[in-house]
């Protein structure tokens, strides 16, 4: 009987010293709280960077698949799709089946599907397999960070999300150089197989370090909100397919783009209605009461549209005019990812020093003019005109992301910041899309206008474009060419000089018009909490 006592007591020992030491106020203590971080930050990097890395390996996709330029581009609109649908559903499904429970299964379904992806002989299996690395990677952003405002007090979230943030900040440029890597030295199919080993990594950690899931996790979720998700499927995938594949399709010339609309903007305010009028809402859309919240989502919108909308556009550019490849590219791009992960890291250690709306400001004015300097484009820059460009941008986007996070999320009481977070990084994603969505558009139009301004001076009765073209096909008789095959080739090399300034001065236009919508986003300030400075109201409520 003694030795039984013994056993029960040891064991019970151990139980205890598995679990997590916690203050009075319910944050966890000790270096368990630093494993929980690099299992969120795993997560969140694996979601981020799988959004950009398949942009670069789309031609070889697309010819290893037999698929055809707009088939190939459900590869990237089915992620997208399922990722904005599931992020505002992560707190609810948390709820549900409690957060470590979902957390651990998005990490083994996300890996699940990245393995899929990498296995895909077809185009409708490789776009199945995204679909479902999408709804499964849309639990990972929004339920991470959760995570780490319900680990950590308040005067430690600062170094908490700088790290958090490293991944989602440079997922974005990451993305990119890596799949030039992998796409050029070992195909297509690495990008997913990637993967796999911090896969398994990230929940091996979650597994270890996340505290466990109380029993009671499926209170305030005990009715399934059927309606409600029906809606925001409807609302948000329709939505998201108009941005995804709206350029595309010519937009509203398009009837299946404008039924697409209609069924969004319907499904959104049904999906509105629904939610305010439920007992039990699977977004529960009241969080917007807290205005720091609904002020910082706004603002995570146009973070969103500058984030990926300027990224996007800098690639193009290096491929499209300078003619990089893909790694040229990623590598255009790293030292700006290196510059935001310093810059998080010292960032991390001031922000619960110094008033969010400051930092936000800085970085508001840092952009704007990074964007400004990226718009003095000529045919003739190079690699080292978009260095320093490129620096200042990766600097100065951590001073509005880390204490935007802060402001925008830091004040809510424990129970919101789920729901609150969700919310938040939607609007992210959702800006993301709306900023690739809109500078595709502007750049067509924009090279539409310019060329047609430069074909109207490029006349048979000016004496400059006559002595140009004179130039160039007596270059070409000098190679052995015939003079009436030269005449041709030449107007098609002038042609060509035309697309290429048009493209240039539409690229220039487009970080000059991000510059302004940054700088026009400040008047938001009025709005938000002062983040850092005000950390302490959170733990007295």
């Amino acid at each position: 009987m003694a030795t039984l006592s013994q056993r029960s007591r040891s064991k019970q020992g151990q139980r205890s010293s598995r679990r997590p030491t916690v203050d009075a106020a319910g944050y966890i203590q000790g270096p368990q709280k630093w494993a929980i971080v690099a299992a969120a930050s795993l997560g969140a990097i694996l979601e981020v960077i799988d959004t950009s890395i398949v942009n670069v390996a789309l031609t070889d996709m697309q010819a290893s698949l037999g698929a055809t330029v707009s088939e190939i581009g459900w590869v990237v609109t089915g992620y997208a799709i399922a990722n904005v649908i599931l992020i505002p559903l992560s707190a609810w499904l948390g709820d549900y089946f409690g957060t470590k429970r979902y957390f651990i299964f998005s990490l083994i379904g996300f890996t699940v599907a990245s393995v899929l992806c990498g296995l895909s002989i077809s185009l409708p299996m490789i776009i199945a397999a995204r679909i479902l690395q999408g709804l499964c990677g849309g639990g990972l952003l929004a339920k991470a960070q959760a995570i780490l405002f319900a680990t950590f007090p308040p005067a430690e979230q600062g170094l908490a999300q700088a790290v958090f943030g490293l991944g989602v900040i440079a997922g974005p440029a990451i993305g990119p150089t890596l799949g030039g890597f992998l796409v050029d030295g070992l195909g297509w199919r690495w990008i997913f197989f990637v993967n796999i080993p911090f896969g398994i990594l990230a929940v091996l950690i979650s597994l270890l370090a996340l505290p466990k899931d109380s029993g009671d996790h499926k209170a305030q979720s005990n009715r399934v909100d059927w309606w409600g998700i029906g809606l925001l499927v409807i609302a948000v995938g329709s939505l998201q397919t108009v941005l995804e594949e709206g350029e595309r399709d010519d937009w509203f010339s398009s009837r299946f783009i404008t039924s697409l609309m209609i069924a969004g903007v319907i499904g959104l305010g049904l999906f509105i209605w629904r939610e305010l009028a439920a007992r039990h809402p699977a977004v529960d859309l009241r969080v917007l009461r807290h205005r720091s919240l609904a002020a910082g989502s706004v603002f995570s919108g146009i973070l969103g549209m500058g984030l990926y909308g300027a990224t996007f556009a800098v690639p193009i550019f290096a491929q499209s005019v300078l003619h990089f490849t893909a790694t040229q590219t990623g590598l255009l791009l790293a030292p700006s990812a290196l510059a935001s992960a310093v810059m998080m890291i010292v960032l991390g250690k001031i922000s619960g020093k110094v008033d969010a709306r400051f930092l936000i400001a800085l970085g508001v004015v840092g952009i704007s003019g990074a964007m400004f300097q990226l718009s003095s484009l000529t045919p003739q820059t190079g690699q080292e005109d978009l260095f320093w460009p490129l620096i200042w941008r990766g600097v100065f986007i951590i001073p509005m992301y880390l204490p935007l996070s802060l402001a925008a999320l830091g004040s809510l009481p424990k129970q919101d910041i789920a729901a609150g977070s969700g919310f938040y990084n939607l609007t992210r994603q959702l800006g993301g899309s709306v900023g690739i969505a809109v500078i595709t558009t502007l750049l067509a139009q924009r090279e539409a206008f310019h060329r047609a301004i430069l074909l109207s001076k490029l006349t048979p009765y000016d004496l400059q474009t006559n002595q140009r073209l004179d130039l160039l096909t007596g270059a070409l008789q000098g190679r052995g060419i015939d003079p009436s095959t030269a005449h041709q080739q030449a107007l098609s090399i002038l042609s060509q000089t035309v697309d290429t300034q048009a493209a240039v001065l539409s690229y220039a236009d487009i970080f000059r018009i991000v510059g302004v919508a940054f700088l026009c986003s400040l008047p938001l300030l009025m709005f938000l909490g002062k983040g850092g400075k005000g950390a302490k109201a959170p733990a007295a409520h």
